[in-house]
């Protein structure tokens, strides 16, 4: 690992660029501006591109014509640090430990982004040119949903004109696992609030003869499923599309206890899911409905005997292929609204919403993905899907007419939206690799 690398990580890890708190805009444009300022020194037109909310950095070398083209997508905002009493050391300034960097945004995204950056570094360095056509689009609110993101690339669509999309912003199956994920799971949001009384009232004085809204919203959540995990809304497997047998048999061979690993991460006592399927197929395959968050009534230290005026509950639909984000609100609005207990009423907010990805990791550019990654880690391809949900891929399909290879870098042990979020020194050297060979790769 050059220093001068070393270096640039720890100077893009400092800026907190934080794209949920609008107190940090400043620092987004700063780290933005830093961008552009890397990108042009290796050798790259760069530009800032203003958008209603945080810029879009864009760069690209010289085209020319009978090449084919990539684009590489990352981002440079970062979740809140919070809480900062969980952090070992402050997030902003990142500190190495044992091989790892620890500082907020150092997996997701910018540790997997600068290595694509290095590895683009690295080539024009030593052959003074690259074998594709080449875009970075690195952008500044992946964190809120990619809301300029859109606009940016159908506006500069023939512009960005390209074969395919690399992004780094998933995981790897393992340590020294190279992993090519072909599919992510969508997501819906629901915003629920139940209302009583007008007002919060005794408990003692009005207990049992008014409605209380927070034991409503428990019963009510509590119909979302079965006691086997299965999600008891009328219709919402109707749509979902069963696995492929070789991804079946593909994943029952990857070098990994799912199970056993998953209890250590998360600490969990127990496992538990929809039965009838494994913990990969439940995480990669099969939807969900969730509860996020819940509240209601008095939240201080000790007693206060109070019937809450209103109770409410944050939730989210993983989906799947086939199904489609408003359908699967229509269906949970009906649900909820036909299991709601008497003496409340229910509002109902339907919040952020993306599309499930899959791609087949076995046509040209899948095939050229994973001899790349075979050649940066020397170690036989994980081929897998995701649980999360990175919407903008769906718009690089739409919008572009392309689809995307999503090469992780991200450990199962990263952290990342939670304190001490690290990256290993060795995954951005092989990152570096990883964008030399795939690039190559691409160019056939």
């Amino acid at each position: 690992m050059r220093a001068s690398h070393l270096e640039d990580f720890y100077s893009f890890l400092r800026f907190p660029s934080v794209s949920t708190d609008e107190n940090y805009s400043g620092k987004l444009t700063e780290c933005a501006h830093w961008l552009v300022e890397k990108l042009s020194g290796i050798g790259l037109r760069a530009e800032l591109v203003p958008t209603p909310g945080h810029p879009v950095v864009w760069a690209r070398n010289q085209h020319r014509e009978g090449r084919r083209a990539v684009l590489i997508y990352g981002h440079y905002d970062v979740q809140p640090p919070d809480p900062l009493e969980l952090w070992d050391s402050p997030p902003f300034e990142p500190v190495l430990k044992d091989g790892y960097v620890f500082a907020r945004g150092a997996t997701d995204n910018k540790g997997q982004i600068l290595s694509h950056i290095l590895g683009v570094q690295e080539t024009i360095e030593q052959r003074r040119e690259l074998p594709v056509n080449l875009h970075f689009i690195i952008e500044g609110e992946e964190e809120i949903g990619s809301g300029s993101l859109g606009n940016f690339l159908h506006q500069n669509r023939d512009a960005l004109k390209c074969d395919t999309v690399v992004v780094s912003d998933t995981g790897m199956i393992a340590p020294r696992t190279p992993t090519l994920s072909y599919g992510l799971r969508g997501v819906a949001a629901l915003e629920l609030k139940v209302t009583g009384p007008k007002m919060d009232l005794h408990s003692g004085i009005y207990g049992g003869a008014v409605a209380n809204p927070a034991t409503a919203l428990a019963q009510l959540l509590a119909t979302l499923h079965d006691r086997e995990g299965r999600v008891a809304i009328a219709g919402f497997y109707d749509r979902v599309a069963p696995l492929e047998d070789w991804e079946r048999k593909a994943w029952q061979k990857l070098p990994i206890s799912p199970d056993k690993e998953m209890l250590r991460e998360t600490g969990a006592p127990a496992l538990f899911g929809e039965a009838g399927f494994s913990t990969l197929e439940r995480i990669w395959a099969r939807p969900t409905a969730e509860i996020n968050g819940i509240g209601g009534g008095y939240q201080g230290r000790g007693t206060k005997t109070v019937l809450p005026s209103y109770a409410m509950a944050k939730l989210t639909f993983r989906l799947v292929p086939d199904q489609k984000a408003d359908e699967i609100i229509a269906l949970a609005e009906k649900h909820l609204k036909k299991n709601l207990p008497p003496g409340v009423t229910l509002e109902k907010t339907a919040g952020h919403h993306g599309p499930w990805y899959l791609t087949d990791p076995h046509n040209r550019f899948g095939q050229a993905a994973q001899r790349a990654l075979q050649k940066a880690f020397n170690a036989e391809v994980a081929l897998i899907r995701e649980g999360g949900s990175i919407p903008i891929v769906s718009d690089f399909r739409n919008i572009l007419g392309v689809e995307t290879l999503l090469l992780g870098l991200a450990l199962p042990g990263c952290r990342a939206h939670s304190p001490n979020e690290n990256f290993p020194l060795e995954n951005l050297d092989a990152g570096i690799r990883m964008n030399k060979a795939v690039l190559e790769e691409l160019a056939v």
